[in-house]
């Protein structure tokens, strides 16, 4: 006799019976879908009356968490007071949201799919938590997100890196952030100078909070069952932050890092990268821009002045022969200081951006890029 999957028992665990009955089907169509539709979303829909199913989509990051230790030790971890409003961003079926709801006052959760917001609505509803949970349906990248004292989020893998960087970098105030990662993206958050997984989202995030690994989740404790191993991380914003330009220094670090392992000295001389540096600081320099083609002798004797004056700066500080992958924060933060003093800014525009595009693209083929 075949057996509910242990997950499934785990996803079930306080339902009443019409919602085990419901939810043991879902999973099963989850699983004649993904293994004979190639997983692809547009699927037979029931006909007449009988209860619609509720499909999980890999590719929208659906992987519902449901070991309730897990869940606990989330919360746990967490340090929720009674006075809390909680940010739950993709709440999925509400199995966080309903322990998250018994440890706080208020819950803020956002949720883009309607399918999982009505499951969300009756959860809490069946619990009697309806006056303390707020649902908003949208997406969280783009929608302004209200107050809240802190995050406790299984967040879709797909999202990760642009989410962490609007907690982070956002004008909302917050405790803590408690997150369940893809592990791999988790390694790369707590990654230090030297690591091999140490990138610009390592170095952005640690400028303004800092990170801490809590455990470990196995895969085998999502439906559906995602390919990776996840890890639960937080997030705290320090109280005191460099002072620094953070629009400046995203745009310093984005140069910096679109080759890590390349020393600082080959990524400034390369003429299309120092072109729109140049272009972008032609007010500090009386107006001297250059364009990639046709330059006139006087723009060629002025960016190659620029360019001497780039390579000075970055031979003032030692730093010409040294890679981004080995440098701390605090010494990234004297180059950039060093380049302010001399009059130079990085800015996003998307000239710079464009140029710093194609100088990636056409290293392509020496080694592996990263964020």
């Amino acid at each position: 006799m075949l057996r509910p999957h242990k997950n499934l028992c785990r996803f079930i665990n306080g339902l009443n019976h019409d919602q085990f009955l419901h939810c043991k089907r879902s999973a099963s169509s989850y699983q004649y879908n993904h293994r004979n539709h190639g997983g692809k979303e547009n699927v037979p829909k029931k006909d007449g009356n009988e209860e619609p199913q509720l499909y999980f989509y890999k590719s929208r990051g659906q992987h519902i968490l449901t070991n309730p230790r897990i869940l606990g030790s989330i919360v746990r971890k967490s340090a929720i007071r009674p006075t809390d409003t909680v940010l739950e961003i993709g709440p999925g079926t509400g199995n966080l949201t309903l322990k998250l709801l018994e440890a706080s006052q208020k819950v803020i959760a956002i949720e883009i799919d309607k399918r999982m917001v009505e499951v969300l609505h009756r959860r809490v509803a069946e619990h009697k938590f309806e006056d303390r949970i707020c649902v908003i349906r949208e997406d969280a990248l783009k929608c302004e997100f209200p107050r809240f004292d802190l995050v406790v989020a299984n967040i879709p893998y797909g999202i990760s890196s642009p989410l962490v960087a609007k907690l982070v970098y956002g004008a909302i105030p917050f405790r803590s952030a408690t997150l369940l990662l893809q592990k791999e993206f988790a390694r790369r958050l707590l990654a230090n100078p030297g690591d091999s997984e140490y990138n610009r989202l390592a170095v952005n995030v640690k400028l303004v909070a800092d990170v801490e690994h809590v455990m470990d989740v196995s895969k085998r404790d999502f439906v559906p069952c995602p390919k990776v191993d996840s890890s639960v991380v937080i997030i705290r914003p320090k109280k005191e932050v460099p002072e620094v330009n953070l629009e400046e220094w995203r745009s310093f670090t984005r140069t910096c890092f679109g080759k890590k392992n390349k020393t600082l000295g080959a990524t400034f001389k390369q003429k299309r990268m120092l072109m729109a540096l140049m272009n972008s600081n032609s007010e500090s320099f009386n107006g001297q821009g250059v364009e990639e083609e046709g330059c006139s002798s006087s723009s060629e004797k002025g960016f190659n002045s620029f360019k001497a004056k780039i390579i000075e700066i970055l031979k003032s500080g030692s730093f010409e022969d040294k890679r981004p992958a080995k440098l701390c924060n605090e010494e990234l933060l004297h180059l950039l200081a060093l380049f302010n003093q001399a009059g130079i800014y990085f800015r996003d525009g998307s000239e710079l951006q464009d140029a710093e595009r194609r100088a990636l693209a056409d290293d392509a083929y020496g080694s592996e890029l990263e964020d």
